[in-house]
């Protein structure tokens, strides 16, 4: 139209109908005065490349005093940041010639300078991943997640296994951090639920798993993990510290991984399970849906894997360990009970990532689920089952018993204890305490024997031993006597057809 400038995209336009139209009609479509068309014809350049560049200020440069030492600055320390070397400036001038308004100016300037003066960065350069060569493998912390378990927080990391070409993965849920016990056995898992070997298996530095191992340590961790690979015929390789775009494409992954995690979440309508295995389950069904989705690439990719071994390598720290007077072991930083006929004995202890697996020579004893310990305070796993045929013939000792607090079962009977220890003298406490605690593991009631002390503290009533033993021990069974007439030999006789009950001599 008239008065107003014309845009590349009509000159092209123009330019275009002008092949077959009139210079009128080609003008009318392409929206420009016949004018402006024979200005065109004479000039086919676009506005862009016949625009005179503007070579003047329109005004004063704000940084034109203090721009050589932002230079000195730049060349100086390379890896200031702009909003540092604008605090610097402004210190140094007192803020009078470095107004806090020129500071995304500075920074478009500094932007600019370094583009066309600063030092070569670093490229990263994507790769080629051919299907079956390479698995990765690393931990992520998921506590942002903010699921809970039977209403508690449950902290905790996810061990991410993922195939580099088709993005088949696993997840496993670790109770604790970073260990060679937490490696293997989340790569173990997923290797055979897989059905095939990589030719490679990456994973990070494992920074946290090394913190705080002294280098003996470190090699031996080291050196098993080595063996691990070497068992499924795996190069086993790492990442440079501190580089993690070398693990890019598990990095990468674990965002997504989470988001998928918190969207199925969302709903779900809770972020509550009722136990540790159906979280695992919820996991379980969401990676499969994932890998689903993913079957053809995958089938490609397990066409192309090596075999597995016969059978898996140990994925456990193997330790031995003896039970003590206490009928007590110390793993880790941890206290825990073991039956009392074990006392004086050395068990052998398989320890994994969520549990401990104790046999005396080749025999299967206990199993036991693992505790952590917190800081410098020693972490106690207490069975009250272990110990209770002693105390209840010593209930004394329940008083200053250095794990008292942990031997209780459930919250509800630390309660009843407190009540108790309040209101009854400090023997009477004791003894109802130990029969409480003995009832439950007698009687196979402690779920029920909870529900009734609860009633009880509500109502703010002191439990009644005698009458809570007389409701819920269980009755002994009643023995009737059943009289067995013997049978009548004749009987068979008539149950057979007349022609077969006489046999010729």
């Amino acid at each position: 139209m008239p008065g107003t400038h014309h845009t590349d995209k009509q000159v092209q336009r123009y330019m275009t109908l002008r092949k077959t139209h009139t210079q009128a009609v080609a003008a009318a479509k392409a929206d420009i005065s016949e004018r402006s068309a024979r200005a065109i014809d004479n000039d086919p350049r676009p506005p862009s490349q016949r625009k005179a560049k503007r070579t003047w200020r329109t005004r004063k440069d704000p940084l034109l005093a203090v721009w050589p030492r932002v230079e000195e600055m730049l060349k100086e320390t390379p890896g200031l940041l702009a909003v540092s070397i604008f605090e610097a400036l402004q210190e140094e001038s007192g803020g009078d010639d470095v107004p806090d308004g020129v500071r995304r100016t500075l920074e478009r300037r500094i932007a600019r300078w370094r583009a066309l003066h600063g030092p070569d960065q670093d490229v990263f350069f994507p790769q080629c991943h051919p299907p079956g060569r390479q698995a990765l493998s690393d931990f992520t912390v998921a506590d942002d997640l903010g699921v809970t378990l039977a209403g508690a927080l449950f902290p905790h990391r996810l061990y991410h296994f993922r195939l580099a070409y088709s993005g088949w993965e696993h997840v496993r849920v670790i109770l604790g951090g970073e260990s060679f016990t937490a490696v293997a056995e989340g790569l173990q898992e997923a290797l055979w639920g897989l059905g095939g070997v990589p030719a490679e298996h990456r994973t990070d530095s494992l920074s946290a798993a090394f913190k705080n191992l002294n280098r003996d340590a470190q090699e031996d961790f080291t050196r098993r993990y080595t063996e691990l690979c070497r068992h499924y015929g795996m190069e086993g390789t790492r990442n440079n510290p501190g580089v993690a775009n070398e693990n890019g494409s598990i990095e990468v992954s674990h965002a997504h991984l989470k988001r998928r995690i918190d969207q199925a979440l969302l709903r779900r309508h809770s972020r509550d399970f009722a136990s540790l295995d159906d979280y695992r389950g919820f996991l379980a069904r969401l990676v499969e849906r994932h890998n689903t989705r993913r079957r053809a690439l995958v089938s490609a990719e397990r066409a192309v894997l090596g075999a597995l071994p016969e059978h898996r390598t140990a994925d456990f720290a193997a330790l031995t360990v003896p039970v003590t007077r206490n009928s007590t072991i110390s793993v880790d930083k941890v206290l825990y009970t073991v039956p009392s006929r074990l006392i004086g004995q050395k068990l052998k202890i398989h320890l994994h990532d969520d549990r401990l697996e104790g046999f005396l020579g080749a025999t299967s004893v206990i199993t036991l689920e693992r505790g952590r310990a917190s800081g410098n305070h020693r972490g106690h796993v207490i069975d009250f089952h272990h110990v209770i045929g002693t105390l209840k013939r010593k209930p004394q000792a329940l008083r200053h018993l250095i794990y008292r607090d942990a031997l209780f079962p459930r919250p509800v009977y630390r309660q009843v204890w407190e009540a108790l220890d309040a209101e009854l003298p400090a023997r009477r406490a004791c003894r109802v305490m130990v029969g409480l605690l003995a009832l439950a593991a007698d009687g196979g009631c402690e779920a029920a024997l909870a529900q009734r002390l609860e009633d009880l503290l509500a109502a703010g009533d002191l439990p009644d031993l005698e009458a809570l033993t007389a409701a819920l021990r269980p009755k002994p069974a009643t023995v009737t006597d059943v009289a067995i007439t013997p049978p009548d030999p004749a009987g068979y006789d008539r149950l057979l057809p007349a022609a077969t009950r006489e046999i010729p001599a």
